[in-house]
Parts: structure tokens; C-alpha cells; sequence
């Protein structure tokens, strides 16, 4: 796979994801949720995550800072490797996956270093509780953000609430407690970092058999060359 074809994956998920965050951010109030495709299995509901992947948190305004940083050094390493797997030409599908794992994390980058800086209205946190409040109203693009460089939220909307009921009484330490698949609320960034880990994970070995096949190949025609240069001298 040659980099201008990754180059063009990770632009595409990106601008999909940002258009998609900026358009709820700007359209939705926080907490506000609306169906999608005409059933209530799939809404875009608007919530903002400070923390992880899939709404988990890590600890406050310095969590938020460590987590930014963590994702940057993730990108610029990243930068680096996608490079290095494209020249040595590893398998296409797992170039690919690099790709959307890249690309996933860098869209959730830019959240977490620019949204606080371009927004009016956003999360924040308490300094003593460590928790985040919310804010009412629409946000808008502002010079005055709502946090600085690197304190941004994450923009969340996919909520697909597929099953919902209750556990049976009998379950030990949830009897009658309401269940509901699938409960987090997640991104397009989230879906193509999943995608690709996953797709990793469940096809390694097709992908690394072929690497493993090729390099054998490589030191074959590495030894076969040294062998014929012996016997000419």
C-alpha cells in the first residue's frame, strides 16, 4: 500500500469525524439525543468526555493533561511507524488498520488540544472535586475558549441502545437491575481505533504470515547471492 493511499484513509476519517463532532457540538445541547434511521436502537446523543475511549475518565484536569499528552506522543510515534510498516511493505490489510488506528487517535487529538481554544461553552472541571460540570445553551466558535491549549473535551454521540430490560432476579449482584447493550456512547475516532485493534487481533496471523513468508524469502535470495559470489571468487 503506497502512503498517498494511506495519507487518504486517515483524511477521510478525520474530516468525517471532526464535521460529525462540530456539527453536534453546534447543534445539539449537551445531553440532548434524537433517533436515528427511525428507531430508538440508534441516536446521536451529545455528551462530552474528558477521560478515554467510550466515556471512561482519568482523574481530573491533570488526568485530562496527561491523557492529551499521552495522545499526542501516540500520534507522533505513530507518524513515524505507519512510515516504517509502509517502506517495508508489510501487508496491506494491516497497513490499513494502522491507518484507522492513526487516524482515530489523531481525531480525538485535535479535540482534546483545540476545542477548549475555538468553543465558548465546554466541560470543566472542579479543581477540589475533580469532577466536571456541565453548561446549558448551544456552544459557537469564540476567540475566548472555555479551556486552555490541551484541556479540550472529547465530542461523543453514537449511543446505540440495541437491547434494553432488566437482569433476572436470580443474577447474583445485579438481579433486577436494568441491563441495556450497548451503553456507551462513542465517536467515529473510537469506531476506527476499535475497527482497527480488532481487525488486528482477529486476522494477526494471515497479516504477519505473509511478512514472515517474505523475509524468509528476502534471506533466501540474501544467502543464494552470497553463495554464487563465493564461487565466482
Amino acid at each position: 500500500m503506497k502512503a498517498k493511499h494511506v495519507a487518504f484513509i486517515i483524511a477521510l476519517v478525520v474530516i468525517a469525524d471532526q464535521a460529525l463532532k462540530i456539527y453536534i457540538k453546534t447543534h445539539y445541547h449537551l445531553n440532548e439525543s434524537h433517533n436515528v434511521l427511525g428507531g430508538d436502537w440508534f441516536q446521536f446523543y451529545f455528551v462530552e468526555n474528558p477521560g478515554m475511549a467510550y466515556g471512561w475518565k482519568f482523574g481530573g484536569s491533570w488526568g485530562k493533561l496527561a491523557l492529551t499528552i499521552f495522545r499526542l506522543i501516540a500520534v507522533i510515534f505513530g507518524t513515524w511507524y505507519l512510515g516504517s510498516i509502509i517502506k517495508q511493505k508489510y501487508h496491506k490489510g494491516f497497513i490499513f488498520c494502522a491507518a484507522l488506528i492513526y487516524a482515530g487517535a489523531l481525531g480525538n487529538l485535535i479535540d482534546s488540544a483545540f476545542y477548549g481554544l475555538i468553543f465558548d461553552k465546554g466541560m470543566i472541571a472542579d479543581p477540589l472535586t475533580k469532577e466536571y460540570s456541565g453548561y446549558t445553551g448551544l456552544a459557537v466558535f469564540a476567540k475566548q475558549g472555555y479551556a486552555s491549549f490541551l484541556h479540550g473535551n472529547v465530542v461523543d454521540m453514537l449511543y446505540f441502545p440495541v437491547i434494553k430490560g432488566h437482569f433476572p432476579k436470580w443474577v447474583p449482584g445485579w438481579g433486577g437491575e436494568e441491563f441495556e447493550f450497548f451503553r456507551p456512547i462513542f465517536n467515529l475516532a473510537d469506531a476506527a481505533i476499535s475497527t482497527g485493534v480488532i481487525t488486528i487481533l482477529v486476522f494477526q496471523k494471515r497479516f504477519f504470515k505473509q511478512r514472515k513468508t517474505d523475509e524468509t524469502n528476502h534471506t533466501g535470495e540474501t544467502k543464494a547471492l552470497v553463495n554464487d559470489e563465493s564461487q565466482v571468487s
